[in-house]
């Protein structure tokens, strides 16, 4: 019995209409809306809903203003259901429901955020094909060239990133009711988790900073592999949305990133090529910085339409062509 992963995440906005054009643009099909409510989803069926703040019975808010309000996590079957049931039985805002058609459990962590699980609602896409790379000891690309994107279409939210006021208790709530397995740390500062022991290396990350401050991070949609991360985020940037940083590479996951700022609260991520770990990972301890953060990134993200980093000049046909 585990977490399979995000089956959904809700944000609660003030303005339903910019939330609209920025997740469309983003890459993710637009299910259902209403006048307070919007309901996206990704390539594989995890959804994203984007609630007004107003809204009567959105979760209780962890910070203020725009932000992520809720979590639903999905299991394989309704017997794993009910053996979560019992163990967050007694923790605070525990609830029992059905919610369009089917069950869904829940409670609120340490952190006052809103947890839920309910048997995935996420399917197989069989029709996703990412690049093969090739390496000096390994070549599987075979007269076909890599791909080049014009945009991103996520497959789901592959993680989520929350400041938390006391991380080791955040993290022993995960590990204890939930059954998350600790990938990496930064001691006493931050905790990276994954569902089960065997999966890409966090499904949630927990920051603690010296201030205390709990809300979100960031939220993270997996794409196929590098060339979808540069393609996505350079469309995003001619629709023009404001990078926070990237494209660029982190060290402790070894995944490809590229941030930007989300009206909708926090950052948001396209990313690709995490590691995979087993059973056998020995969690590492790391001191957070700079180097650690991003072996290297791109300080204000590349420009959609030059292509290369902005501010940049981009005159003449080949770069070898001098003015």
């Amino acid at each position: 019995m585990s977490v399979l992963g995000i089956d959904q995440i809700t944000y609660g906005t003030d303005d339903l209409l910019l939330a609209r054009r920025f997740f469309q643009d983003w890459g993710l099909s637009l299910a259902s809306e209403s006048a307070d409510e919007l309901v996206f989803e990704c390539l594989n069926g995890c959804r994203v809903i984007v609630a007004a703040m107003d809204k009567p019975g959105l979760p209780t808010a962890i910070e203020e203003g725009p932000t992520l309000r809720e979590v639903v996590w999905g299991v394989e079957t309704e017997a794993d259901l009910g053996r979560y049931a019992d163990a967050i039985r007694n923790d605070p805002g525990f609830m029992d429901v059905v919610v369009d058609g089917a069950r869904r459990i829940g409670c609120t962590d340490p952190n006052g955020l809103a947890v839920r699980l309910q048997v995935t609602r996420k399917h197989a896409v069989p029709e996703v094909r990412s690049a093969q790379m090739n390496t000096w000891s390994d070549r599987p690309r075979v007269n076909a060239p890599a791909p080049v994107y014009e945009r991103a279409t996520p497959i789901e939210v592959g993680h989520v990133v929350f400041f938390v006021a006391d991380v080791k208790a955040v993290e022993a709530f995960y590990a204890s009711r939930l059954g998350f397995v600790s990938s990496d740390r930064y001691p006493n500062r931050g905790a990276f988790m994954r569902c089960a022991p065997k999966g890409g290396h966090h499904d949630l990350f927990l920051l603690q900073l010296p201030t205390g401050k709990r809300g979100i991070n960031h939220v993270a949609f997996t794409v196929r592999d590098i060339h979808e991360v540069f393609g996505g985020g350079l469309h995003f940037s001619r629709c023009g949305w404001e990078t926070q940083l990237g494209p660029g590479r982190h060290p402790v996951s070894s995944a490809y990133f590229w941030y930007f700022k989300n009206p909708a609260g926090g950052l948001i991520e396209y990313y690709a090529d995490e590691d995979e770990l087993t059973a056998d990972w020995q969690p590492r301890d790391f001191e957070p910085g700079p180097t650690v953060f991003a072996e290297w990134a791109v300080d204000g993200g590349l420009d959609g339409h030059t292509r290369r980093q902005r501010g940049a000049e981009a005159g003449g046909k080949f770069l070898t062509e001098k003015k």
